[in-house]
Parts: structure tokens; C-alpha cells; sequence
């Protein structure tokens, strides 16, 4: 590692006197770790004339990996020093919008009831293979099936439409081929949840995939909330806002959920206590509040 560091402060300094300063090292102390290395690697890692120093083209590539590995090292380092007191931690992964609306709000009382357990989360639209990554729990939306988990239902999450009230008064809808006519915010990880909504009311809309995109469906909730269209989401998404008049329904009518919303693990892990302890916390709160409006 001393003798990487140093290779690094002098391509960085183009200098071995201010790689050495910057270091805490002699001169010569620095030459020698860069002159083993260059041994080591049986190539020259940089060119040495009056004019100064330059990168060989050798130096070039391994001034490129030596700074990936320098930085996860730092980055590995600091990520060990965030744990505090906490002797187990515990990957959680989760669907965006579901661990924003609903699982961060709810967290703060886990995190108390085992202080000694530190969350770490990841977000993705897609489900995690709980076999193929270093994670303990998934958070998804599905039918309940992930290869080598144990899976727990949750709750349902009807789907609702939702827009701003000032889009609603501007605009009409009252027949589902005016509100088809209307601009039908997107959701890029439900592309087909529309036309779902749609055919669930025997109306066959052409153009309910056209519209803007977001990613996410907390982002196509800003967009509602912004006057920019109609959205579309599972109502526990928009609850708050409906509730406080931010956001209204343009049709009411609410389609029963095809899915839910499950907590799983990995089956060989179902005994390890941290993962129990979350598997019964999270199902203890769905149980007390479920994914309706």
C-alpha cells in the first residue's frame, strides 16, 4: 500500500519531492518504494529526464488502477467507521418509491428497538436475487416468488389515477376518453399499469402509453403534484397528498391490486436473528397500517 500511495503522489505531483512532503517521507524513501515497484511490475513507470517526469504508457494503465483501488480502500475504510456501536448489519433492499413513502417513514422505530443492528439500503425498481447479492432482505412488489427466498405478504396496493387540482379544473374529465385524451404521466418500472387501469374498466385506451416518463412512481408523484399530467400509482403513494387536497381523482375509480407487496429473505437465513427480527418488525407494521387509500 506504501509503496502504491507513493506512486500515486508522484504522478499526481509529477514530483518525488512533493509526492514525499505530501506523504511525510524522505525523498529517497519515496524513490525507493517507486523504483521496488517498477521492479515488481518489470516495467517502467515513468520517464525521468532533465525537462522533469512524464507517465510511460505502462504508468498511464496502472496510475488508472492504482487510484480505483486507493479510493475503494478509502471508501471501504469509511464505510466501517459509519457503524458507530452497532454489531451486525443488516442490507435491506427496496423498491424506491415504496422505501421513500413508506418503509424510511416507519424506520426510525426499528432502528430503536435494535440499536445494534445498522441498516444499510439499496434501491432498485427491480427485485433483488437474494441468492446472486450480498443482501438479507428484499422489499418488492410482485407475485411472491423469488428463487431461494422465503417470501411474506404484506398487503395490496389498489391503484388509483391522481393529478393536481388545478390541472383537474383545466382540463375535462368526465368520460374515460377524455381522461385518455389527457397528458398520462408514465411510470418507466410499470410501463403496462395504464393500460391495466384501462382494460380493468373495459375501456380500451390506444395511447396510454404516451406521456412524460419518470423512473420512479415518487417521481411521477412530484410531476402530478407539479401540474404536469395525470398519474397513475398505487394509492398508499398518494394517500398524504389526497389527503391534505394537494392531489385529487379525476375518475374515481380504484382498481383492485393484481400484486403485493412482500418482505423476503433468503430460506437459509430465516433463523439468522437480525433477519427474524426485521421479517416480524416490518410484517408488525403492515399489519397496523395496510397499502389502501
Amino acid at each position: 500500500m506504501t509503496a502504491l500511495q507513493c506512486f500515486e503522489a508522484v504522478a499526481r505531483h509529477m514530483s518525488f519531492t512533493l509526492a514525499a512532503q505530501d506523504l511525510f517521507l524522505t525523498q529517497g524513501a519515496v524513490s525507493k518504494q517507486i523504483a521496488q515497484l517498477e521492479v515488481m511490475l518489470c516495467h517502467p513507470l515513468f520517464h525521468r529526464s532533465p525537462r522533469g517526469l512524464s507517465l510511460t504508457p505502462a504508468g498511464k494503465i496502472y496510475l488508472f488502477e492504482v487510484r480505483t483501488i486507493l479510493d475503494q480502500v478509502d471508501a471501504s475504510s469509511r464505510y466501517v467507521m459509519g457503524y458507530g456501536q452497532a454489531s451486525q448489519t443488516l442490507h435491506i433492499a427496496v423498491q424506491p418509491t415504496f422505501g421513500t413513502c413508506w418503509l424510511i417513514p416507519r424506520l426510525r422505530d426499528f432502528m430503536q428497538t435494535y440499536p445494534d443492528i445498522q441498516v444499510v439500503t439499496r434501491s432498485d425498481a427491480r427485485p433483488f436475487d437474494l441468492m446472486q447479492s450480498r443482501i438479507d432482505i428484499s422489499l418488492f412488489y410482485g407475485n411472491g416468488s423469488l428463487p431461494g427466498a422465503d417470501c411474506h405478504r404484506l398487503f395490496e396496493a389498489s391503484v388509483l389515477a391522481v393529478c393536481s387540482p388545478a390541472y383537474m379544473r383545466e382540463r375535462v374529465t368526465d368520460s374515460l376518453g377524455a381522461l385518455a385524451s389527457q397528458t398520462l404521466i408514465q411510470c418507466a418500472s410499470r410501463p403496462e399499469i395504464w393500460r391495466d387501469w384501462f382494460l380493468s374498466q373495459d375501456f380500451e385506451a390506444i395511447d396510454c402509453y404516451q406521456g412524460p416518463r419518470f423512473d420512479t412512481f415518487s417521481m411521477c408523484l412530484t410531476a402530478a403534484l407539479e401540474g404536469i399530467g395525470i398519474a397513475i400509482m398505487p394509492g398508499m403513494f398518494a394517500r398524504d397528498a389526497l389527503r391534505a387536497g394537494a392531489l385529487v381523482q379525476p375518475w374515481p375509480y380504484v382498481q383492485p391490486s393484481d400484486g403485493a407487496y412482500y418482505v423476503a429473505h433468503a430460506s437459509h437465513c430465516a433463523a439468522e436473528p437480525k433477519v427474524r427480527a426485521f421479517t416480524d418488525w416490518v410484517r408488525a407494521q403492515a399489519l397496523a397500517g395496510d397499502g389502501s387509500v
